[in-house]
């Protein structure tokens, strides 16, 4: 059969430019902005924008918690859609603000770039320090309303879209102090979904108590039959999460080590224990704001770790002079750590907040990390040695493993220039446009050969399941040989070589059968690129197929199907007539025009990428799926039965 004619993704050309003069200049008033590009202020307008709302009011009530004004925040899904948020913080000011002849409380909703964190004295830390927040949730609301109990009176104000529909109201007198805000997401914005999901906030709160010791959080869910509630409250703080991300492993010490450290404009607590695993999972926080591509307080941790272990492993002469050095990979293989410091003027690298860039921050840590480390294991020698022994073990595996490597590149060099035998490389040499096709077995790889678009389409074909990484060292790992295409193909190394920059394909598509089988070789791609190629899935390159698993002719058409749900409710609604679905057992079993218009072609295809918007919770998940836990995995299986789905993390 002859393969279908393939569209390479336009090419924009510039052609002639119109009339352009001042009246086309639009300035956008208030929160017009907000309206008209929601996305630059909440990441989209779907699931993810949608609990974003929940996230930007409650980041205000941990505020007043960081403050020391509040010490309880409950927060209600209700059963018409909105969610309310209650604290007993202070409550925001109602006072008229000078120069604009409105409250407090409405210049706060309506206006961005306002709040009491740029400079006063209302907050010495806080994580919103954007003042976009709850004027954000506003704006894209149909309709909030505030309710603020302070001056010894219930004060409330009403919202549509952003406008008050009057000026705040002074209601009854009341002892109790805080902030109620209620909201309902607009449809007009949100037009995916507008249902938040219990899950996706429990997960997120249970993470700001921990970062928070001794503050409640409540969840409540009133939209059920039966009304469904969960408590968050950890007295042991960032220990207690430590616990919590190693409940599925087997620790190398029953302790965790905690210390903390406050000076005057900063403070740091840092908790850390090592466990069975080969892999680190070092979290940090800035403000409880989770800096998941690191800073200065990172740096600070890791210069000092290596430094502490190292010298202690020298002085005890567990580590002799013959021996090579630890590197900071060593110290770190099997750890799980929680950084979270809090700083009076925070410096963030853009809107995102994602790395912390003080570079005070960095010597406060390291120097504190020198004096309460060693003094730990001096006084610990017991678990200071089980930690060495770790490490020393840790340190063994990755010199194995460096030979290993260079076998793997020696290796590739000698066959077939430095790629592997059996990619089907695309044309373009532009890693822009050029995707990789990773497919499951020699049948499917064979159609997905000739179904591509070859101008900008490459195919690795895998022989079936690859290794589970979650359960082995780096060595194992390297002798894997579909793992070594793997790496070879995609060309930014691994471990320590690992560089972006060399990514020879900005679209690096997991292309598995639409069943069990398919699935699980999904989530093995996902541990090994989650474990050894993270900036990958941190950039935006990872993605999954979505192939179909039904075929069906009706009516003079085709249609697909990648589940029995879409099946069902198709057959549903064309009840009493004769329905004959095709079930295809894998991609192998499609013809190439099958293929490239349900799976391939860029203008009709669907794609999920791959993102990890908490990668305390991707850690979790991957130890719990993964690990050897069999209880856990059982657990979590059980309790997620109802709503299993491919995970958008």
């Amino acid at each position: 059969m002859t393969p279908p004619k393939r569209s390479v993704p336009a090419t924009k050309t510039r052609g002639q430019s119109s009339a352009y003069t001042a009246q086309d200049i639009t300035v956008l008033e208030g929160l017009d902005p907000v309206r008209q590009r929601p996305g630059m202020f909440i990441g989209s307008t779907g699931t993810r924008g949608l609990h974003h709302l929940v996230y930007e009011v409650v980041d205000n009530a941990v505020d007043e918690a960081m403050a020391g004004y509040c010490d309880r925040i409950i927060v209600e899904l209700l059963a018409d859609g909105g969610c309310r948020v209650d604290d007993n913080g202070r409550g925001i000011p109602v006072g008229t603000v000078k120069g604009k002849g409105k409250s407090a409380v409405e210049v706060v909703l309506t206006t961005l770039h306002a709040g009491g964190k740029f400079g006063g004295k209302g907050y010495q830390v806080s994580g919103g320090l954007h003042g976009v927040g709850v004027s954000v949730v506003n704006a894209l609301s149909r309709r909030l309303d505030v309710e603020v109990a302070r001056e010894g009176f219930l004060w409330s104000q009403t919202f549509e879209r952003g406008n008050p529909k009057a000026k705040i109201k002074k209601g009854k007198a009341i002892k109790r102090t805080g902030t109620t805000v209620a909201f309902w997401p607009d449809p007009e914005i949100f037009t995916e979904d507008l249902e938040f999901k219990f899950d996706t906030l429990a997960q997120r709160l249970r993470e700001m108590a921990f970062l928070n010791r001794g503050l409640e959080i409540r969840l409540i869910d009133e939209r059920g039959p039966e009304e469904v509630r969960e408590d968050f409250k950890y007295n042991g703080g960032i220990v207690d999460f430590v616990k919590h991300l190693n409940s599925s492993r087997e620790p190398v010490t029953k302790r965790v080590v905690y210390f903390d450290a406050k000076a005057e404009n900063h403070e740091v607590e840092v908790a850390l224990q090592w466990t069975n695993a080969y892999t680190e999972s070092v979290f940090t926080f800035a403000n409880n704001i989770n800096t998941h591509e690191g800073g200065m307080h990172e740096e600070g941790f890791r210069r000092s770790l290596t430094r502490v272990i190292s010298n202690y492993a020298k002085a005890k002469n567990i580590l002799k002079e013959k021996d090579d050095a630890l590197s900071g990979e060593d110290t770190r293989e099997g750890l799980t750590a929680i950084v979270s410091v809090k700083l009076r003027n925070p410096q963030f690298e853009g809107q995102t907040k994602t790395k912390l860039g003080n570079t005070e921050i960095r010597s406060f840590v390291e120097k504190e990390m020198n004096e309460k480390l060693a003094e730990f294991m001096e006084e610990h020698p017991s678990e200071a040695r089980a930690i060495c022994n770790k490490v020393l073990s840790a340190q063994r595996a990755r010199l194995e493993a460096r030979k290993a490597r260079d076998l793997v590149r020696r290796k590739s060099l000698l066959e077939s220039g430095s790629l592997p035998g059996k990619l089907a490389d695309c044309q373009t040499r532009d890693p822009h446009k050029a995707e990789l096709l990773i497919v499951e077995g020699d049948s499917a790889g064979g159609t997905a050969k000739n179904a591509r678009a070859r101008e900008f389409q490459a195919v690795l074909p895998l022989r079936g399941k690859i290794l589970n990484v979650e359960r082995a060292r780096l060595a194992k790992i390297l002798e894997n040989k579909e793992i070594q295409n793997i790496i070879t193909a995609v060309g930014t190394g691994i471990g320590e070589e690992f560089d972006i920059a060399k990514c020879r394909y900005h679209k690096i598509i997991s292309m598995a059968d639409a069943d069990v089988d398919g699935s699980h070789i999904k989530t093995l791609l996902l541990t090994f690129f989650f474990r050894y190629m993270q900036p990958i899935i941190e950039h935006g390159y990872l993605y999954v197929a979505q192939p179909p698993l039904y075929r069906v002719p009706f009516k003079g058409k085709v249609h697909y199907f990648k589940n029995d749900e879409q099946l069902q409710a198709f057959q549903a609604g064309n009840d009493g007539a004769r329905i004959e679905p095709q079930r295809f057992k894998g991609l192998g079993e499609m013809d190439t025009s099958q293929l490239w218009e349900t799976t391939l072609d860029p203008d009709h295809r669907t794609l999920l990428r791959v993102t990890m918007e908490d990668a305390a919770l991707a850690e979790e998940i991957f130890s719990t799926l993964m690990g050897d836990d069999v209880e856990s995995r059982k657990t979590f299986i059980q309790r997620n039965a109802k709503d299993i789905r491919f995970l958008d993390i």
